[in-house]
């Protein structure tokens, strides 16, 4: 049987609309498991933007988050927020965060988070906004970021739309402060 010439791009097509399709907003790769990535939409003239998103490694051997950007960013950082004696701190995390074994990471508005720097163009509600995260040991792994509502506290989809299957929004904090990304 000779092979059309297009069978490869097609099937590196058909392997990539696998990888994110339309009504599910998670990834795999190896051990490790992204839920919903996701930023808020961006006033114009914005230059930051945040991105959102859980990790669960289901492996053996420790990973780590060490960055992710988007394509309509100059670049991107991990960063840490915390309140210190009623004071908003943020600031990056050059090393970036561990996931134990078994651990799921939350990066959400008022913790840690991606920080987006250097926009080209504002983030507009309801589009998907291709990306990258980097981990240490799995590399650099596609992802698109769903863009939620400017004041969005946490992803914006809804049940039956999106598989939940293992994930769980409910015990998380979305609660707190907010720095207006």
């Amino acid at each position: 049987m000779r092979a059309h010439p297009l069978s490869s791009a097609l099937l590196l097509a058909l392997g990539l609309a696998a990888a994110s399709p339309a009504h599910a907003h998670d990834y795999s790769v190896g051990p490790l498991k992204i839920g919903h990535p996701w930023s808020r939409a961006t006033p114009g003239g914005a230059k930051v933007a945040g991105g959102y998103l859980t990790v669960t490694n289901t492996g053996t051997e420790p990973e780590r988050l060490t960055g992710g950007t988007i394509e309509a960013a100059g670049r991107g950082e991990l960063h840490t927020m915390s309140m210190e004696g009623g004071v908003m701190k943020m600031a990056p995390l050059p090393d970036g965060l561990e996931i134990a074994p078994g651990q799921t990471v939350t990066l959400a508005p008022s913790g840690n988070h991606l920080m987006f720097l250097d926009l080209k163009s504002p983030l507009k509600k309801g589009e998907r906004v291709k990306g990258a995260l980097r981990f240490e040991r799995a590399g650099t792994v596609p992802v698109e970021f769903a863009v939620e509502s400017l004041a969005a506290k946490a992803p914006e989809e809804k049940p039956a739309a999106h598989d939940h299957s293992g994930h769980d929004h409910a015990g998380h904090d979305h609660s707190g402060h907010d720095h207006g990304h």
